[in-house]
């Protein structure tokens, strides 16, 4: 059953690649309703055996995603009292969270400004691909509020907790070179290609075997989690659960046959 699309998230389904698209122009701020048509088009992803990778754009040309709807963050510190606030954060969160464990490789294709809540949705994702003129951010201290999507989590884990709290407690800006630098994207690309380069990188991604690529994405997840001993442990277990599948099989002959595998997912 081809994935829904909503008002402001479209999904697109080519050659085993959903490219799901955040778009509510002019800058694609997150509001209640883009949660909650990602959170459906992310369940119809995860349960589709017909989508090996996902890739997360932003509509137009201005913005990735610009961060939150602010409108609705002036809601909730409306009064001084924010009673609801954590409730929308922590829900914004396991949208967020299910991006990051789906099961399948998500690529997000950064091809605008990249702040606050768009940044907290492109660190879920696994690989991240930026256009040259892209700035990042996690802006939110300037608005005397902080991060709530995880960015206080997962920018430390990425670029180490000196740089995350510089970014963090100051609210500056970095470019999309600054942001290679530091590991928070894996390729930078002038801004015209980032949607070729994203696809050229899922289709690379997509050739291979769907049971080695879920018990990889797996194992990296758990990995943050676990000591070293207990990585690898899981590591070993995996391996062997692996080497009993038919990819395993096909991958192996075909490396000794000296031909490109014909993987079956399986």
């Amino acid at each position: 059953m081809p994935v829904a699309s909503g008002q402001f998230v479209k999904v697109g389904i080519e050659e085993r690649i959903a490219t799901t698209t955040i778009d509510r122009r002019p800058v694609n701020a997150l509001d209640g309703t883009t949660m909650q048509e990602l959170d459906r088009a992310l369940e119809e992803l995860k349960a589709d055996d017909g989508v090996k990778v996902v890739i997360v754009t932003g509509g137009g040309s201005l913005a990735f995603v610009a961060g939150a709807e602010i409108r609705e963050i002036g809601q909730l510190t409306a009064g001084g009292s924010g009673a609801r606030a954590p409730e929308v954060a922590a829900n914004g969160q396991a949208v967020i969270t299910k991006l990051q464990r789906l099961g399948k490789p998500v690529i997000a294709a950064i091809n605008g400004v990249c702040l606050g809540g768009g940044l907290e949705l492109a660190m879920a994702c696994h690989l991240r691909v930026s256009g040259d003129r892209v700035r990042f951010g996690q802006p939110e201290i300037t608005l005397g509020i902080i991060p709530g999507f995880g960015g206080t989590q997962r920018l430390p884990r990425l670029v180490g907790k000196a740089k995350a709290t510089e970014l963090i407690l100051t609210g500056d800006l970095i470019m999309a070179q600054e942001a290679l630098r530091l590991g928070l994207v894996n390729l930078v690309v002038p801004q015209d290609q980032v949607m070729k380069a994203a696809k050229d990188l899922a289709r690379k991604i997509a050739a291979k075997g769907a049971v080695a690529i879920r018990e990889s994405l797996e194992l990296i997840e758990r990995g943050a989690e676990l000591t070293l001993d207990e990585g690898l442990a899981a590591e070993a277990q995996a391996f062997g659960r692996i080497a009993q599948t038919q990819d395993a099989k096909e991958g192996v002959a075909a490396f000794l046959e000296k031909r490109q595998p014909k993987f079956q997912d399986r």
